[in-house]
């Protein structure tokens, strides 16, 4: 029998960090479907303070925060409710994730600038939406030992760790032989190298499934978001590398499997729609009807699964290998894998280049086993530097 959930006696009161970006966005529409269950106590992004501002026009949120102080210099007060506060910088994110009238903090800041809000979010024993992958890239160790200190939960909202998540319910680590994350392939599934030497953005950009931002776009295009996604899973599932795998999935319907030692497996369907681990992770136990699309099983015809091409998309190797290396391994991949990306937006680097040049600057840091987040933030630094210093030194493909 399945035991029900008791209601809330008030809606959960929500911290939105990132509301402009595409999880933001779909979070702020689960809140704005169930008004009876979630509230949006505030929310921060960095730039866009007319986005930002109709967002707090819909929702009256008691905090608004801009990230950039040039944004907060530019925005017009006047376009803001009078019932939101506007403030800047990160030491309000801080404040906001910490404060006493939040009782869930939506972590979908891009990169590992969200790592101080998750980390100021757990310092204070909130329970964490996370959508920012690289917080546990970065710092996986040092997250788990301060959430399990301070008695915070972290609870998955990528769609492929809510899926293990979910199975993984009532089991143990040891019960697993294996974690499969799945991945649409990208725009360039089935290509060569050949055919990628003079990839555009514009091209990268274009992903056959999920609507995103474009540093993840990319990174899907490469393959370094699922090399992230399984960094993630190696400190979130507490599981070796060598438990977890992947294999490529262009319907994205199936978002990740669990194989259990006794061969059994439990998957986790659904259609490609952020807003189902959104709301799983904010209403967390509980399960209610939401404005997330439903699999229709009528039209389902066939579902395609695929070895991915580490030789095309080398940057895949490059997650399992820090994986299993841990220490300042993802703060550095983390870093060079961001700044490049950023390169190759702008035109200064070569699609194909991105993972060379992780791997040059993984290769060449100065390993630490056991950092500090000192260290980390550090080093953070030191790889974004060496990127600039290795572009300098290559011809990218011309377009």
């Amino acid at each position: 029998m399945i035991a029900s959930n008791p209601s809330s006696a008030r809606p959960r009161r929500v911290a939105v960090l990132g509301s402009t970006g595409s999880v933001g966005t779909s979070a702020l529409d689960v809140i704005r479907h169930l008004p009876e269950h979630l509230e949006l106590a505030g929310i921060a992004a960095h730039s866009r303070w007319e986005q930002l501002a109709k967002q707090c026009h819909d929702f009256k949120p008691r905090v608004a925060i801009l990230c950039d102080p040039e944004a907060f210099k530019q925005a017009d007060r006047t376009r803001f409710p009078r019932e939101t506060e506007l403030l800047c910088g990160p030491e309000a994110v801080h404040a906001l994730a910490a404060a006493p009238d939040v009782d869930v903090v939506l972590s979908a800041v891009v990169g590992a600038a969200g790592l101080g809000g998750t980390w100021a979010a757990l310092e204070a024993g909130k329970t964490v939406a996370l959508a920012n992958k690289e917080t546990l890239v970065v710092g996986g160790p040092l997250v788990l030992e301060l959430a399990a200190k301070r008695g915070a939960k972290l609870l998955p909202v990528d769609s492929e760790h809510s899926a293990i998540f979910q199975a993984l319910t009532g089991h143990t680590a040891d019960d697993v032989a294996r974690v499969v994350l799945t991945a649409s392939g990208g725009p360039f599934r089935g290509k060569s190298s050949r055919e990628l030497e003079a990839v555009t953005p514009a091209q990268a950009l274009k992903h056959p499934t999920w609507q995103m931002g474009p540093k993840i776009s990319v990174d899907s295009a490469t393959l370094m978001n699922k090399a992230m996604e399984v960094i993630e899973a190696r400190w979130l599932f507490d599981l070796p590398a060598e438990k977890i795998d992947v294999i490529v999935h262009p319907e994205s319907i199936v978002h990740s499997f669990v194989e259990f030692a006794d061969g059994s497996v439990l998957a986790q369907l659904s259609p490609p729609d952020m807003r189902l681990p959104i709301q799983l992770a904010l209403l967390h136990p509980q399960r209610v009807p939401g404005p997330a699309a439903r699999l229709d099983w009528r039209s389902l015809r066939v579902l395609n699964f695929e070895t991915p091409d580490r030789d095309t998309f080398p940057a895949l190797g490059l997650g399992f290998e820090v994986a299993a290396k841990g220490g300042t391994c993802g703060a550095v991949l983390n870093a060079a894998n961001e700044a490049a990306v950023a390169r190759f937006l702008a035109g200064s680097l070569a699609f194909l280049d991105i993972a060379r040049c992780c791997r040059a600057v993984l290769d060449s840091h100065d390993f630490d086993p056991r950092p500090t987040l000192e260290r980390l933030l550090a080093l953070d630094a030191w790889a974004r530097q060496e990127v600039a210093r290795w572009t300098r030194t290559r011809t990218p493909a011309a377009p």
